[in-house]
């Protein structure tokens, strides 16, 4: 049972792709794993599934997998030679001609970009290194002002920041990687290129419930769509990588914290993701700078923090989560760090389930109580326990072994599957029995259980209850 509340999500490479390396991670505080479709087939995806399945079999703990889809890839076309150096101030033409590009000129093999593309819009090349300014447009050529120039190899990646691009966030590859990640069973799927709610509810169609869909906030029309994306999504990423190509670097900051106290008012789980830990691709310790980001996210109270290339392609995997782990408890006992999340707890919704979920928090703090302990089959419950933000432990009680996965990677949710209870007195008896066993309470402690009368009944929390752990918890061999 990890003794802090945000959870670490950690991407499986290179450098983390068998079973012991996996153990190490999970070990060193991983408690989710991400896998990324732009760098792996289907037979990697399989393989690596089974290996998380097996390494979750052998520690006995509910574990997330997600599944990262591409999405569009726009990219310029071939260049001639090893590529050719931009100039402020020239003029550089985008078009689709296939001819090998020059200084003067890249093929664009993207008619979509020509389509919405306007004087004055920006043009953004090689991750944001290059920048160029449209000044004339037509249907198959682009002509502009390099205003940061550079050195331009081919197939470098291309942003459009001031339009939104008729392309469906979905690709071929997209739908295909999709159903064989449906079809193994993933528990969350991260939707890349997200321009609008449409996008996530065209995923949401195609998964049908068999896995959460998490949509990636990295471009400006998502942004200006959050309130009806979040109302679809089951969860958001700050996908910082991509957004600060397409919006400007100084303003990344503010709408991460935006969007992760939107998806925390929501009752949604939060991922802040990309270069949280990026010097440690190369080397054993963190910049203090990183440290410091890694902390903001923690201060804010995302519900995961992430690891990309570092666990996946980078020289210390195992250091990298440790790290982060290390920086993720110090921070959850900083005596500021109640106060800030308590300062952005929301108020709870109109809604039976949110007012004893609010209460639930209120009691169990004012007792001092050991856990609450939260009954769920769809996870509703638990998600709204973890949207207070308690500072008392949240146990979360399931039958449902997909419903653990999911909850897995949401702040402060330990996740243990169990039976359904057969009554009252048996589920009184169990919550005690196994807050006990997982170490969050003893005998004669408090806890505070929330479920939902008739027991099993998905979607009714309507009972709170405080009970005492009693002395048969400790003789029980469940």
């Amino acid at each position: 049972m990890r003794h802090r509340n945000v959870r670490i999500l950690a991407t499986l490479g290179p450098s983390s792709d068998d079973l012991a390396a996996a153990l190490a991670l999970h070990e060193a505080g991983a408690d989710a794993f991400r896998l990324n479709m732009s760098h792996s087939d289907h037979a990697d995806l399989k393989r690596r599934v089974e290996m998380i399945r097996e390494l979750e079999r052998q520690t006995g703990r509910p574990i997330a997998i997600l599944v990262d889809l591409q999405g569009p890839k726009l990219r310029i076309g071939k260049m001639a030679g090893d590529g050719a150096d931009l100039t402020n101030g020239t003029t550089f033409i985008l078009d689709m001609d296939d001819a090998p590009g020059t200084d003067k000129r890249a093929p664009l093999p993207h008619k979509e970009i020509f389509e919405v593309a306007e004087p004055g819009h920006s043009l953004l090349l090689d991750d944001g290194k290059i920048r160029l300014r449209v000044e004339d447009v037509s249907d198959s050529k682009l002509t502009t002002t390099v205003m940061a120039g550079g050195h331009l190899t081919s197939r470098k990646g291309v942003n459009i920041p001031d339009a939104r691009l008729p392309i469906p966030a979905l690709t071929t590859k997209d739908r295909s990687d999709l159903e064989a990640a449906l079809n193994l069973n993933v528990d969350w799927i991260a939707l890349s290129f997200v321009q609008s709610a449409q996008d996530v509810a065209e995923a949401k169609k195609i998964a049908r419930g068999r896995a959460a869909v998490m949509a990636k906030m990295e471009k400006p029309s998502a942004i200006d769509d959050l309130d009806a994306i979040l109302d679809i999504a089951d969860g958001l990423m700050v996908a910082r990588g991509d957004l600060g190509v397409e919006c400007p670097v100084e303003t990344v900051p503010g709408l991460q914290k935006r969007l992760t106290r939107a998806a925390r008012r929501a009752g949604k789980p939060v991922v802040v993701a990309t270069q949280m830990l990026e010097s440690m691709i190369e080397n054993p310790v963190p910049t203090r700078a990183e440290v410091s980001d890694v902390a903001t996210a923690v201060f804010e109270g995302a519900d995961a923090v992430m690891l990309s290339a570092e666990s996946a392609a980078g020289k210390y995997p195992v250091e990298a989560v440790a790290v982060m782990n290390r920086i993720a408890e110090s921070i959850e006992t900083d005596p500021n760090y109640a106060q800030i999340i308590n300062a952005q707890r929301s108020e709870p919704e109109p809604t039976g389930p949110d007012a004893l979920s609010n209460a639930a928090r209120t009691v169990a703090e004012t007792l001092n109580a050991a856990a609450i302990v939260c009954y769920t089959t769809s996870g509703s419950t638990g998600l709204r326990a973890a949207r207070e933000r308690s500072r008392v432990p949240v146990m979360v009680l399931t039958p449902h072994l997909p419903t653990a996965r999911r909850l897995s990677l949401v702040w402060g949710l330990n996740c243990v599957l169990t039976d359904d209870a057969a009554n009252l007195d048996d589920m009184v008896d169990r919550a005690g029995r196994l807050a006990f066993r997982e170490g969050m309470a003893r005998v004669g402690d408090r806890i505070v259980i929330m479920a939902g009368v008739p027991l099993g009944t998905p979607g009714a929390t309507n009972m709170l209850r405080v009970a005492f752990v009693a002395d048969s918890a400790a003789n029980h061999p469940n």
